[in-house]
């Protein structure tokens, strides 16, 4: 039952070939078992997911099902979950419990979908490897020994060990799509403001996007048909008619101009995962497609833009955990200064401290102009590179990650080397831009990503475009377990 995809799950539920409740207890049962091995889920819901089971096998009898009710899913465990500890995997907040849903967890609960519990993540989703967490670093399911990828990892991790078939996630800079190209999972990334920030601590606000993770480009469009609506209480939600992102998964790919930018397969791109993305552009020929040869020529500054912004906006985000209302507080403060220093330096992990001190110098008096305001002037010319090339084609294809998945510990100690594993997915942050990946191949037995960047509001094509190619190869089929 677990090597169901979210596709077959909804038929075999609507048909009654199962219920709910045995595709849960299956679950749970797996999860219990094997997770040990992972470290993919930071809280299991057991008792919630089996109450909600029941109420979708009610629904399911009396014919009102929505059409994922029914189907277990996993929420990252920076979404707000009412009732249930949302810990950002660190130890400032290991004690909170909110009194509140996130707004697409209200939305996935509406369609049905059953809570199996949080996932680990990256302390505060900064980090390129689910090392960070409070909770000790997530396993890759291919190979245990090396990092899923981050910030989602326990969310790509559990859908690539068949925990769970779809889980939330978040991506700042590459947090959906690096990890599920390390995982051979399929991770959407959509355009800013598609889906509801409201409930989602906020790590860099103007850069923050959550978007599925599944096993398919199919899955993916399920969750991500239930995820997205208008919210009028983000005021960055986008009031857009609302979509099915499955209606044109099947239609023909003939004509569709595909941009390749040569910065994508430079220097630091490693050789085999250059093989397995090019394998994967001549299927693209192949369906119909045309490649075209662009020039994204700003593409070497994104991360350095990228790492001023995004601790920037960090830095204020984090303001609010002091010790004072909620999160962590240390043992007996000598006075209001003690509390602050003391509840911070033990509640944060040292890479949220670092970035923290980053983005307060950035925006201190003297540097504001010379670096945080000079970086947001580099990411409009990242923006609009993105707008030329898109006159030219409609999507942008290219890898995910440098590289295959790296050994566990490989790069703690050099954060430089760690920001680099996000060199091709920041950029499509920066713009705004919807950015999936799939999976296209292995190295050493280790999956590749190809990243497939989208214009503005067209997650329909994205999916479509990687709904053809996972009709015509098998890369995604390909199991950890």
């Amino acid at each position: 039952m677990h090597q169901l995809t979210i596709a077959e799950m909804i038929r075999g539920l609507q048909s009654k070939a199962f219920s709910s409740m045995e595709l849960t207890r299956h679950l749970l049962a797996r999860i219990q078992q094997l997770d040990s091995s992972y470290n993919s889920f930071i809280t299991v819901t057991e008792e919630l997911a089996l109450s909600q089971a029941e109420a979708a096998d009610q629904r399911i009898a009396k014919g009102e099902a929505p059409t994922l009710c029914g189907v277990p899913v996993a929420h990252k465990d920076i979404i707000c979950t009412n009732g249930i500890r949302t810990s950002c995997a660190s130890k400032m907040l290991d004690n909170f419990i909110p009194p509140y849903d996130a707004t697409i967890v209200e939305n996935l609960n509406g369609a049905g979908t059953v809570t199996l519990g949080k996932t680990n993540m990256d302390e505060f989703a900064m980090g390129s490897s689910n090392e960070s967490s409070y909770y000790g670093p997530v396993k890759n399911p291919w190979n245990t020994r090396c990092v899923p990828g981050g910030s989602s990892g326990g969310s790509a991790a559990a859908v690539a060990a068949l925990l769970v078939p779809g889980a939330t996630a978040t991506d700042t800079g590459g947090s959906i799509r690096q990890p599920a190209a390390l995982t051979n999972t399929t991770g959407l990334k959509p355009t800013y403001g598609r889906v509801s920030r409201w409930g989602i601590v906020a790590y860099a606000s103007s850069l923050d996007q959550a978007g599925p993770i599944a096993r398919n480009a199919e899955d993916a469009a399920y969750l991500l048909s239930a995820m997205v609506s208008h919210d009028p209480k983000d005021s960055t939600s986008l009031n857009r008619p609302h979509e099915d992102f499955t209606a044109g998964l099947s239609d023909s790919i003939a004509g569709l101009k595909i941009g390749v930018p040569k910065e994508y397969f430079g220097e630091g791109l490693n050789a085999e995962t250059a093989a397995r993305v090019q394998d994967a552009l001549k299927e693209f020929e192949k369906l119909g497609a045309e490649l075209v040869d662009i020039s994204l020529p700003h593409t070497e500054l994104a991360i350095p833009a990228y790492y001023v912004i995004a601790p920037a906006e960090a830095s204020a985000n984090l303001s609010r955990f002091d010790g004072v209302r909620y999160g962590h507080r240390c043992e007996n403060p000598k006075d209001l200064r003690d509390l602050y220093m003391r509840s911070r330096g033990e509640g944060f992990g040292e890479e949220v401290q670092r970035r923290i001190l980053v983005g307060s110098y950035a925006l201190s008096a003297g540097y504001y102009d010379a670096y945080y305001n000079k970086a947001q002037q580099v990411r409009r010319l990242i923006k609009q590179d993105f707008v030329q090339a898109f006159e030219k084609v409609d999507v942008i294809m290219g890898p995910t990650t440098p590289s295959p998945a790296f050994e566990l510990g490989a790069k703690g100690a050099d954060p430089v080397a760690m920001y680099l594993e996000d060199i091709y997915t920041i950029a499509t942050n920066l713009a705004g831009l919807p950015g999936m990946s799939i999976p296209c191949g292995l190295v050493n037995n280790l999956p590749v990503g190809l990243q497939i960047t989208g214009n503005y509001l067209d997650e329909s094509r994205m999916l479509n475009v990687a709904h053809q190619y996972q009709q015509v190869t098998d890369w995604h089929q390909a199991s950890a377990v």
